[in-house]
């Protein structure tokens, strides 16, 4: 998101249809989930088992329709009466941490009855603390990607006249250690990456699954039974938070530009308290109403700042000193020098931004400044 860093396995699963026009006009080429690749891979490998051999390429069906088709990487008979299929993930433009992974299903033939058994492979992860979608101790295969591997198990299964009784080992060769790129161990999910996707398609940019790794780390402090969760836009804010409060890893979420995302899903499922901690620049963007915080997408308004220091009692030179500083850093130095409260003056700007989006949802908020360092250099909300 954007790396794949905000994401518990693969990247964003944007809307196919309402982001086509707009691929087309940038060019960036589409890809296709771990959940799209673990459907196909299942497919191609039950085929194996029921029919004569693999096809390749193997077509799936996705949620919306689509029907693309997939490679095989992999195609093994194997001693134990099971059959594996492999296909290489290809995320398209999107810069995901799983692009080229290899992801694997392992289909076995189950007794009549047993329905579709999902079972974590090597690289897939576990899920072991609760607010997740999935219970513990299940794997880390989203309620989406299960469903398309339960439908395209049932069509293999009529066509060859089977039950659709089946163990299902999903795997991704080094996945373990592409997971530490992921909120997956934050979230309680160990061993490996989650098989995700809600639509099969991966849209470049669309930064969907930063933004469904924020709501699960919401869930998973609320099931936790956290009271206070800060939202933070990097590791130097978390270490800021940290070192205030003291609060444990599920309850810091890994907010990044996306403040309009955690306000909104806390809206709807609210906590006691949040405190908001990034630096200066990014909340003075929040503070005039940007939810979305990235440099692409929203700007320091550097008179907006100016204004804020007028209300002080700013002389006009120095107002004018701050609406054409060269960043908001700059600006911020130049009150500081001053003895304008202007992180303050932002923070609270901040605060009142965040609940006008919490929109009276029962959470109190405060709001944390800091610099490049991690100083902190404004405040606005509830005392520590």
């Amino acid at each position: 998101m954007t790396t794949d860093h905000p994401d518990t396995g693969t990247a964003g699963d944007g809307v196919a249809g309402g982001r086509g026009a707009q691929l087309k006009h940038t060019g960036l080429r589409p890809g296709w989930t771990t959940g799209a690749c673990a459907t196909a891979a299942t497919t191609a490998a039950y085929t194996a088992l029921l029919g004569d051999d693999f096809p390749d390429p193997v077509t799936i069906t996705l949620p919306r329709g689509q029907t693309p088709s997939f490679a095989l990487a992999v195609e093994e008979r194997n001693p134990d009466g099971t059959a594996t299929a492999g296909v290489v993930k290809d995320a398209g433009d999107d810069p995901d941490v799983t692009h080229g992974a290899l992801v694997r299903s392992t289909v076995r033939l189950l007794e009549p009855g047993a329905g579709v058994v999902f079972r974590a492979g090597p690289g897939v992860g576990t899920v072991t603390r609760p607010g997740l979608p999935l219970p513990v101790g299940e794997p880390a295969v989203n309620p989406v990607p299960r469903q398309m591997i339960r439908e395209h198990v049932a069509r293999v299964a009529e066509r060859y006249g089977a039950g659709g009784d089946v163990e299902v080992t999903l795997s991704v060769d080094h996945g373990e250690e592409l997971a530490r790129s992921t909120w997956n161990p934050r979230l309680g999910i160990l061993g490996g990456l989650s098989i995700l996707g809600t639509t099969g398609i991966v849209v470049p940019y669309s930064c969907s699954a930063w933004i469904d790794s924020i709501r699960r780390g919401i869930d998973v402090a609320r099931a936790a039974g956290r009271s206070h969760v800060a939202a933070c836009t990097g590791s130097t804010s978390e270490r800021t938070v940290t070192e205030l409060y003291g609060l444990p890893e599920d309850a810091l979420l890994d907010m990044g530009d996306f403040a309009g995302a955690v306000l909104k899903y806390l809206r709807r499922h609210p906590v006691d308290r949040l405190t908001v901690c990034g630096g200066f620049a990014k909340l003075s963007k929040l503070a005039v109403g940007h939810l979305d915080l990235h440099s692409a997408r929203s700007q320091v308004d550097k008179p907006f700042l100016a204004s804020l220091a007028a209300e002080t009692g700013a002389d006009p030179a120095l107002t004018e000193a701050i609406a054409t500083a060269n960043t908001g850093l700059g600006a911020l130095r130049l009150a500081e020098a001053a003895a304008v409260p202007l992180g303050d003056l932002v923070a609270a700007a901040a605060r009142d931004e965040a609940l006008t989006v919490l929109r009276g949802a029962p959470v109190r908020v405060d709001v944390v400044c800091i610099d490049r360092a991690g100083a902190i250099v404004g405040r606005a909300g509830t005392a520590p």
